[in-house]
Order: C-alpha cells, then structure tokens, then sequence
C-alpha cells in the first residue's frame, strides 16, 4: 500500500475506532501523501510496498478520513481499528498514535491535538480510583476550591525545616502541603525522614485547626522504589502519593496504580512543556490529560491561564474539560492550578475553574512578607472574600494578612 492508499474521505469511522486529530505541515510533499504518510506509519504501513502485505492485514489499516487546509499546512482525522493496539497498554497506544511518525522527513510540523478512544479501551484500563468526589470525600470539603501550596525553596531545605514549613501553611489555612517535583531523596532531605516528620506535622495540625490535612510526599524514583516509597506513605499514615508522571514513563505509571495501596495519586506534570508548547508539533495538554485520567491519576496540573505558565485561557480549559466531561463510568479528575499564583490571582482563577480546583501556590505563600502562616492565612482571606462576594480590597481592610499580600503583589 502506498502512502496515498491510506486516504478514503467516505471512509465513515467506527465506534469502536480511535480517533486522532493531527495538525501538520508537508515537507515538499502534498498534503494527502503527508497524511497518509501518518496513517500508514502510525498503522500497518512504511516506505515502500510490502510482499509480505496480506489482505487481512489491509484491513486493520489506519484510515485518514477528513483533511482541512492547504499545500502548506492542514488538520486531518485519522481512524484507528482497536485490533491495533494491546487492550490496557498505554505505552503500546502512544508508541503507534505518537511513535515514528513525528521524525518522517516528509512532515516539517505534526501535532497531535486530540484523541477520543472507544469504550472497550478506555475500560481495559483503571481510571480514577477517587477522582473529585473521592478527594472531596477524603479531606472532608464539600464546596469550595481546595487549598495548597508547595514547599519552597524547591530544593534544598532539611527535614525538620522542611516539616516545619508545612505545618505553618497548614495552620494558616492550606488543606494540602506537596514536595517540588525535583525533591525525591537527596541527601539533605531523605524521603523517609521527611515522611515521618512531616505527617507528624500534619497530625499536630489537624489537632489545631480541627480541619482534614493531607502531605503530598514526591515518589516519582526507578520504578521498585517508586512502589516501596508508596507503601511506605501508606504504612506510616499517608493519604497521598505525588509522581511526576511523564518523567517517570507511562508503563511506571500504570504499575503505580496497579499497587498504589489506597492513596490518591497526585500528577505533576513536569517535563510536558518540552512536548506541549510548541502549537504546530507535539503532543497537546489535552491529549495527555485524557490518557492520564484513562490510567488513573487523581488529580493533575493543567495550566492556569494567569500565572507564570505558557497556556492560554482556552488551552486550560480544553485541559479542565478532557478531565471532567463525561467519558463513560470513569471518574472526574480534580484540576490543579499552579505556577506563579498569589492571593490576588484567586479571583481570577476561580472564575476560569470554578469550585473544583485545586489552587496551589509556591512563592504566593511563602514569599508573603510575614511567612508562610501568614501567606496561607492570606489564601484563605482571599478565598472568603469571594464566598462573600466582596473585593478583595474591602476585605482587607480588616484582615491585615490579605492586605499585606496586597501590598507587596497589587
């Protein structure tokens, strides 16, 4: 089969087809032998006809069905039969859909901008295993965006500084306390030692404010010692695990949670900027959202739209939606805002998220000129303020925490 032979515009695609949407951009070539080019590729075909091609294979051929645009760039579907891909293998799907194909020198640009797989796929795998309600559920907050912040500096903190800094947060009104994604077990800060100390810290502070409190403690190691570290999160009192997912690779992550021993699975994350944020050539957000929710993270970073991150507005928004839409019985995952927030920008951000949001703020915390208590309590003034419907510059008036925050970053 030739490149061309993979494009049938009447083709009408199956419901149990997956479906990919590509930008690309032709390399000298036109813009149906660069399609093809990537149906073939990603399918049953290559660079040259086959004697080994049997008719029976031809029928399990990826199919381009809808090409938009021109000589110089355009957006195709393609139609993927399920018999392509290994049912509950994640790494097998993105090395077809995502493999080869973005390094043919006929394409200058290919983006994968979006997926929709059938239900038999989407059910081989575990999804959630809480998701919103489940999280809600667990830290007992019913109907308010949830509170956190990261431990900053990011690195380089000991245990017992490190511990002590999320207990103020935690007393100053953050719900969640997370490691950065680059604190694993350096020697300065060994992940044991700072497990323990930590959720005492958690437990003292729950005491105090008599509110549910959760450490999110970064697992994200080869993947034997990701597993011992979840366990042993879970042995010593731990509601949460944090991976960064992409760094630590789509099979390690299925593992994970496969035996993740009851604890709500934090995503960060880190590394997609690299695949992402280029517009014409990639992997969007979006895609990486919905596999990410097929295998069963909790909850997941998704941009801000007002921070110091690249997405804009609508790219956060498809992000938000590819994990709270309806996708069969799997559960909604809980969005998480962050980078570059403060309590200035919570107004901002709820109006983008809504209610089911995670809002997590590194420096907006701890670089308040009164500390981190003081920063979380700043959080929290900002949050009840928009509760109440009114300004944050009214409410400061008598909350001298929030007005600070005002102060150093209106």
């Amino acid at each position: 089969m030739k490149y061309e032979d993979f494009v049938n515009k009447s083709y009408k695609p199956k419901r149990s087809d997956v479906i990919c949407s590509f930008y690309l951009e032709p390399n000298r070539v036109s813009t149906k032998y660069a399609a093809g080019g990537v149906a073939a590729e990603s399918s049953i075909g290559t660079w040259t006809e086959l004697k080994t091609m049997h008719k029976y294979i031809e029928k399990i051929a990826a199919t381009v069905f809808e090409i938009k645009g021109d000589k110089r760039q355009a957006t195709i579907k393609i139609a993927y039969p399920i018999r392509l891909f290994d049912l509950g293998n994640m790494p097998n799907i993105l090395s077809s859909i995502a493999g080869n194909v973005f390094g043919l020198k006929e394409l200058k640009n290919l983006r994968l901008s979006d997926i929709t797989l059938p239900k038999k796929l989407v059910k081989s795998f575990k999804g959630p295993r809480y998701g919103i309600s489940g999280i809600r559920r667990i830290l007992d907050i019913e109907n308010r965006p949830i509170i956190g912040t990261i431990i900053k500096p990011k690195l380089g903190l000991r245990t017992a500084h490190h511990a002590k800094t999320a207990y103020n947060a935690w007393v100053g009104g953050c719900d969640i306390v997370k490691d950065d994604e680059n604190l694993a077990n350096q020697s300065f800060n060994r992940f044991s030692k700072r497990v323990n100390a930590t959720l005492k810290m958690r437990d003292l502070a729950e005491r105090k404010t008599r509110e549910r409190k959760a450490y999110l403690p970064n697992i994200t190691a080869e993947t034997d010692d990701m597993i011992r570290w979840a366990k042993y999160v879970k042995e010593h009192g731990g509601r949460y695990a944090m991976v960064d997912v992409l760094t630590v690779g789509w099979s390690a992550l299925q593992t994970l949670r496969e035996h993740s021993f009851g604890l709500i699975l934090h995503a960060h994350r880190a590394m997609h900027a690299a695949i992402t944020k280029n517009p014409r050539h990639g992997i969007s957000m979006k895609v990486f959202a919905k596999l990410l929710r097929i295998v069963g993270v909790d909850q997941l970073h998704v941009g801000t739209a007002v921070g110091k991150m690249n997405e804009s507005r609508e790219e956060v928004l498809e992000n938000i939606h590819a994990l709270t839409d309806k996708m069969y019985d799997i559960k909604k995952v809980m969005p998480v805002a962050s980078g570059g927030l403060h309590p200035l920008i919570i107004p901002a951000v709820t109006k983008i998220f809504g209610k089911d949001v995670i809002i997590q703020m590194g420096g907006g915390v701890h670089g308040h000129p009164g500390g981190t208590r003081a920063g979380a309590m700043a959080v929290r003034q900002a949050l009840h303020a928009i509760e109440n419907k009114v300004s944050l510059k009214k409410y400061a008036v008598n909350h001298k925490e929030l007005k600070a925050a005002i102060k150093k970053w209106g």
